[in-house]
C-alpha cells in the first residue's frame, strides 16, 4: 500500500461478500419461457415496491410523533392523497399479473398485506371494498409472499437476487425474512430443479 509515496505492508484485505448463485434448471422451455415472463413483470413493478415501502416508512416514523389522534388522521390523509396521486395513473397501467406481483412485494418490503395497509390508512370496510374489486381482476390485495412454500415467489426472489448482484435493480431490504440459499437448498431438494441426471439446461438467468 501506497500513501503520500510511503510504502507499508498490509496483511489483509477485507472484500465485499459475493455470493455466487447456482445457475438454474428448468424442466423444459415452457417454464424456462414463464421464468424470463415473469423476470420482466417483477423489474418493472419492483420501483413500485420500494417506494411504496419507502412511504410507509416516513409515515409510521412521523405518526410516532404525533400526539394527537386528530392531528394523526388528518396527517394520514395527507400521505393518502399524495400517494394516490403519485401512483394511481401508473398503476393503472399494470397487468393483473404485475399487479398481483406487486401486492406480493409490498409484503416482502413492508411485512404487512396491502390489504392491512389500506385498512390501516382508511377503514376496514374500504380495505374489504378494495380487496372485492380487486378479486374482479383476480388480484387478491390479502396476498402474501412465501417464497419457501409457493414456487413463484421463489423465482421471484431468485431473479431480485441476481438483478441486485448485476446492479439492474437498486436493492432494498425486506422487511420479511428471507434466508435465499436456504430456500435455494429447499427447492432443490423438493424437486423443484431436477437432478443432473434429469436436468436441461437454458442457461443463467
Amino acid at each position: 500500500m501506497i500513501l503520500d509515496k510511503d510504502s507499508a505492508w498490509v496483511d489483509e484485505v477485507k472484500l465485499d461478500e459475493v455470493i455466487i448463485l447456482p445457475k438454474l434448471n428448468f424442466k423444459n422451455r415452457d417454464e424456462f419461457r414463464d421464468y424470463l415472463i415473469l423476470k420482466r413483470k417483477t423489474k418493472k413493478v419492483w420501483p413500485y415496491a420500494r417506494l411504496a415501502s419507502e412511504r410507509f416508512e416516513i409515515l409510521n416514523q412521523r405518526l410516532e410523533n404525533i400526539k394527537s389522534k386528530r392531528k394523526k388522521r388528518k396527517y394520514t390523509l395527507i400521505i393518502q392523497k399524495y400517494v394516490e396521486e403519485e401512483f394511481t395513473e401508473e398503476l393503472k397501467k399494470l397487468t393483473k399479473t404485475e399487479g398481483q406481483i406487486l401486492v406480493k412485494l409490498i409484503h416482502r418490503q413492508t411485512g404487512e398485506t396491502t390489504f392491512d395497509l389500506v385498512k390501516d390508512l382508511r377503514s376496514g370496510w374500504r380495505a374489504f371494498w378494495y380487496n372485492t374489486t380487486a378479486s374482479f381482476f383476480n388480484i387478491s390485495l390479502k396476498e402474501e409472499y412465501q417464497p419457501s412454500t409457493v414456487k413463484e415467489d421463489f423465482y421471484i426472489e431468485d431473479i431480485l437476487q441476481r438483478e441486485f448482484q448485476s446492479g439492474s435493480l437498486n436493492k432494498q431490504a425486506p422487511k420479511t425474512d428471507i434466508q435465499f440459499l436456504e430456500l435455494m437448498d429447499k427447492w432443490q431438494k423438493d424437486s423443484l430443479l431436477l437432478p443432473p441426471s434429469a436436468r436441461r439446461s437454458f442457461g443463467r438467468y
